[in-house]
């Protein structure tokens, strides 16, 4: 498909590398809805993965963690580091948590070469509205590094997630760069509202479109029109390794939408390369 738009090759602002010890709770998580409910289709080891990734086309890609309690950020940090400084087509990912100190290892990290941080409202189980986030989001929109967002209710709502409680955040940071993780399923009309009226944000296509997301949580056709509006706000995502499907089926759903080489190559492409000044 990229070559058949005459692109260099793909831009995957949503993959997963962490330390092996939580990949693999966070499988077995997948692992708990049920035989066949969440099949994760590539559960290999890092390097495997890292050769799939280069195999598909994937230039660009990041290691997106997140913590679910106090005190794990920082290590996880030095793990994405570590990862990034030994895989260079990795962008340097980061992430933290609601917790004294926050603040400043993000500015730590943003200094250390961090170039996109991980917020996970649900598994944090957290509110990003937390005083203890607000020079977190600060540092971010100062800086102007991405965070991607996981803050829509799918596919399990947490008490603090949906885009009223987000919007509250980008009221009082509207600065700041963020990337709606799954585009905002299955809030997608709001989510997409909060793009069109922020500058910096931003929806990546992460399991959406995908027959399986269809099947749950149908993006809705009265929103088709506006995908074509909000074209250079789009991110290819896909949530690899943890995905129950092949990695083309992400591709194909965005193809079979009929919105145009050139909105592919920007979706695919050239949003993230200018985001990331790639």
């Amino acid at each position: 498909m990229w070559r058949g738009l005459g692109l260099p090759g793909l831009i995957d602002v949503h993959t997963h590398f962490m330390p092996d010890n939580v990949l693999r709770k966070v499988w077995a998580f997948f692992d708990a809805l049920g035989e066949g409910v969440w099949p994760i289709t590539y559960r290999l080891g890092d390097e495997e993965r890292v050769a799939l990734l280069r195999a598909f086309g994937v230039l660009r890609y990041t290691a997106l963690a997140y913590p679910h309690r106090p005190r794990m950020a920082e290590w996880l940090n030095a793990w994405s580091a570590d990862f990034a400084a030994q895989h260079p087509d990795c962008l340097h990912s980061a992430t933290f948590f609601p917790e004294e100190g926050a603040a400043g290892y993000v500015v730590d990290a943003i200094g250390a070469g961090a170039r996109v941080f991980k917020a996970h409202v649900q598994v944090g189980g957290y509110d990003p509205r937390d005083p203890l986030l607000s020079g977190v989001w600060g540092a971010l929109a100062d800086s102007g590094t991405p965070v991607v967002v996981h803050c829509g209710t799918g596919p399990q709502s947490g008490r603090f997630t949906g885009p009223g409680v987000f919007a509250e955040v980008l009221r009082e940071h509207p600065r700041l760069t963020a990337v709606v993780a799954h585009f905002g399923t299955p809030e997608y009309t709001e989510f997409m509202d909060l793009a069109q009226r922020y500058e910096h944000v931003y929806l990546d296509t992460t399991m959406v479109f995908t027959r399986f997301t269809e099947r749950t949580a149908p993006f809705p056709a009265a929103e088709l029109p506006r995908l074509g509006d909000l074209r250079e706000k789009i991110l290819l995502g896909t949530d690899f390794p943890n995905i129950p499907y092949p990695y083309s089926e992400q591709l194909r759903a965005l193809r079979d939408l009929g919105r145009g080489d050139d909105w592919l190559r920007a979706v695919l492409y050239g949003n993230a390369a200018r985001l990331f000044g790639l």
